[in-house]
């Protein structure tokens, strides 16, 4: 099976969600900048869930290039993805419009945390139905990022309900670690192609 579908589907799925998030912002009452300042918490929460999605959404297109064959179980998988990134602008929008309260910070870690171990299963299935010789498994190497990712997700989560400066100071670090190009698989790549 081609993977020009699901990276198509993939792409058009993201594309909704950043959409869906930027119409949470809403249009403020007055014409003063002053009418801006309650819409701090929602427009910082759409930032970060911004940044998230075009990570996700940039690492999703490099592990895909890296596959020669889609299978059952990376539709699946894919979708599995799919399903957690398509809850941030539901976690977005109720943690900026709480101003980053306790429960909805927490859902938002949760949100993240799954997104994350969505991708592993995706990237694992890969992987696997790729052999012992993948690109993707020499590429991902032993993936320090992906292994503390989860923990700092935890760690916001459990944070949560004691400051909201700390939870969201994992959740910000996160994205700000990821942030920094990894080319590992466009590295792998160009070696298979020389």
């Amino acid at each position: 099976m081609s993977k020009g579908r699901i990276e198509a589907f993939s792409d058009g799925v993201i594309a909704i969600i950043i959409t869906i998030m930027v119409l949470e912002l809403k249009v403020p009452h007055g014409e003063s900048l002053d009418a801006l300042a309650p819409l701090g918490p929602v427009f910082l929460s759409y930032v970060l869930s911004f940044v998230y999605v075009g990570i996700y959404w940039n690492n999703h297109h490099h592990m895909l290039n890296a596959v020669h064959t889609v299978t059952g179980p990376m539709l699946w998988a894919n979708l599995y993805l799919l399903f957690w990134l398509s809850l941030f602008p539901f976690a977005t929008g109720w943690v900026g419009e709480n101003h980053f309260a306790a429960v909805p910070s927490a859902i938002y870690g949760v949100v993240l945390l799954m997104a994350a171990i969505a991708y592993w299963i995706l990237q694992q299935i890969i992987i696997t139905s790729q052999g012992r010789d993948s690109l993707l498994r020499k590429a991902v190497g032993s993936d320090w990022k992906g292994k503390v990712s989860p923990v700092l997700y935890l760690a916001g989560i459990a944070t949560a309900f004691w400051s909201h400066w700390v939870s969201q100071g994992c959740y910000v670090f996160v994205a700000l670690m990821w942030l920094v190009p990894d080319r590992r698989i466009e590295k792998a790549l160009a070696s298979r192609e020389s």
